[in-house]
């Protein structure tokens, strides 16, 4: 019998509504999570992957209670929490944390990293003192490898890989089961991306966090993630492991996805998928299956029936076909 997830999703969804006129009634909605379902475990990594405007950031921030659900449930290691009290919900935010795409944004200008550090472990009442709260301030610079001399400088003073290193050490803080990590290196330069992603590597070895890794790069996500959920409009398309997804997509959306990958080696061949047109607005998405519109496998039953996750119990897809055409 396997053990029960640490952060179980049921049929999450969130509307956010137009309002407009001259009493302000509601005009309509942005359909930008609609029943979506999934589960991760403890010391795993679920990456979340998809376009811009698919809903990624949206399902990071309700998990945490930053913006309210229109309905489903949301259960952190046995306790549904998308009903629980401000009061309650503060206690088991220790629990989760997250890490933004902009750490400039995310780090007050005015603060050292000292105090950054500190403002976590003060707000849970993890430290008594000061040689214990500073303790713990030098064992997370340590972890994210940042030297000691740079606890009384302010975020200005770093580069943007050092940036987010304070964004992860503040996250750590105090002692999370699960980080969030909403596009946490995509503002980032290559080089210092690798630098990022082996450090959270590392870091949930040690740690045994479970990480909800969200991205639309999915290079980076293949040396990162142990299963992959892939979004369009709002909606999980495929979920699985991450080896049968990169090697076998079941999906003609995660197959466009992987084949704009680079590849490593140059004299390698895969031809590029480009699919027409944009994302559909989420405040009218297509009938039937949403990705219709842009699938080059469309036929009449893809326009009018919404098509159900299925397949095994690791590697689910929403299509209607059984199989797709494969393009080398």
């Amino acid at each position: 019998m396997s053990p029960a997830p640490l952060l179980e999703v049921n049929g999450l969804v969130k509307h956010f509504l137009i309002r407009g006129g001259l009493l302000g009634g509601i005009t309509g909605r942005v359909r930008a999570v609609d029943d979506l379902s999934f589960t991760l475990a403890r010391g795993e990594t679920l990456a979340l992957v998809g376009e811009s405007g698919s809903g990624k950031s949206t399902v990071g921030r309700t998990i945490l209670g930053l913006t309210p659900l229109s309905s489903g449930e949301i259960w952190l290691d046995g306790t549904r929490i998308d009903q629980l009290s401000r009061g309650r919900m503060r206690q088991l935010r220790q629990r989760m944390q997250i890490v933004f795409q902009d750490p400039f944004s995310s780090l007050n200008p005015r603060l050292s990293v000292r105090a950054c550090l500190a403002e976590p472990l003060t707000n849970f009442g993890l430290a008594r003192g000061t040689a214990a709260r500073d303790a713990r301030i030098f064992e997370l610079l340590d972890q994210v490898q940042l030297p000691r001399a740079a606890l009384d400088r302010r975020p200005h003073e770093f580069s943007g890989g050092q940036r987010q290193r304070i964004a992860i050490a503040r996250a750590l803080a105090p002692h999370p089961d699960l980080i969030i990590c909403d596009e946490a290196v995509s503002a980032l330069d290559v080089s210092v991306k690798a630098q990022i992603i082996n450090l959270l590597v590392d870091l949930q070895k040690e740690l045994g966090l479970a990480l909800l890794f969200i991205s639309h790069d999915l290079a980076i996500v293949e040396h990162l993630t142990h299963r992959v959920a892939v979004m369009y409009l709002g909606k999980i398309v495929e979920i699985g492991p991450r080896d049968e997804v990169f090697s076998r997509p079941r999906h003609p959306y995660t197959e466009a996805l992987l084949s704009a990958v680079p590849q490593p080696d140059p004299a390698a061949k895969r031809r590029r998928i480009v699919l027409a047109g944009d994302i559909p607005s989420p405040r009218n998405p297509p009938a039937g299956c949403r990705f219709h519109t842009r699938c080059p496998y469309a036929f009449d039953r893809c326009r009018s029936e919404v098509p159900e996750l299925r397949g095994g119990t690791d590697h689910r897809f929403a299509c209607h076909l059984d199989a797709f055409p494969r393009r080398a």
